[in-house]
């Protein structure tokens, strides 16, 4: 039997850095990324993983509503929607070219699935750089995005508060770990909101057109999300049922 696709964009990225030793300079760059933590949880829930680190996104990512129908759920992760705007031909040639945002809008409604998990450029995300408010994506998410810097930063640690039962998080452990941090969003009318965290919105359930689409507002690797949350239990669990929810036909 086919595994169904599950495709990731985001979770990765470049750092440089500058060393000053007296009268000299150089510069050291990393390239890292933060996927392994969800894709071990997609693989242990019997899903396909097709991944596209932040540097592909641009030019990689599926353009229109068909492509995407490939796969059974399209993630995000701390990615921000100006990567998905502005291709090097809309950027740098000046040619008209496909809405992505609006084609993943396009593809929730007409059956698809969709996830945005948290992050600096998530959801509103760090200088409200991320922006996905003003996108069409915001059509079809189950939580409203602020207008601003939306970062919650608590490095005391918070812990979420399950708020009721939902189908997607019936096998999770109901002691949930705590988190570093997380996107500060709303939670919108008609979608479901059954994990809270400080009073706002961390597990967001909604139903688009033919399609469904969840928001996980704090992160699936480090640093909002601590050892704590990555080797708990519940961890795959979680993935797996969010998954499963918003797959299921």
């Amino acid at each position: 039997m086919q595994k169904k696709k599950i495709l990731v964009g985001g979770e990765s990225w470049t750092s440089f850095t500058t060393h000053v030793k007296g009268f000299d300079t150089f510069t050291t760059s990393v390239y890292e990324e933060g996927i392994e933590f969800l894709a071990r949880a997609i693989d242990h829930a019997g899903y396909e993983l097709v991944y596209l680190p932040g540097q592909h996104v641009a030019e990689r990512f599926p353009w229109t509503p068909e492509e995407l129908s490939e796969y059974a759920c399209v993630v995000l992760s701390d990615i921000g929607s100006n990567t998905l705007l502005l291709s090097d031909e809309t950027f740098k040639e000046g040619r008209k070219m496909s809405n992505r945002c609006q084609s993943i809008a396009t593809y929730v409604k007409n059956g698809g699935a969709f996830l945005m998990v948290g992050g600096y450029l998530s959801f509103s995300g760090i200088d409200c750089k991320a922006r996905y408010g003003k996108t069409a994506i915001q059509d079809i998410l189950p939580v409203i995005c602020l207008p601003d810097d939306d970062r919650e930063e608590h490095p005391e640690g918070v812990t979420p508060n399950i708020e009721h039962e939902h189908p997607a998080l019936a096998a999770v452990p109901d002691k949930w770990p705590h988190f570093l941090g997380y996107n500060k969003t709303l939670p919108r009318e008609g979608c479901d909101v059954p994990v809270t965290i400080a009073g706002d919105p961390l597990v967001a359930f909604g139903s688009f057109g033919k399609g469904r689409s969840a928001a996980f507002t704090s992160d699936c690797a480090p640093h909002w999300g601590p050892k704590e949350f990555l080797d708990w239990q519940g961890y795959n669990l979680l993935w797996k049922g969010i998954f499963d929810y918003l797959t299921q036909k």
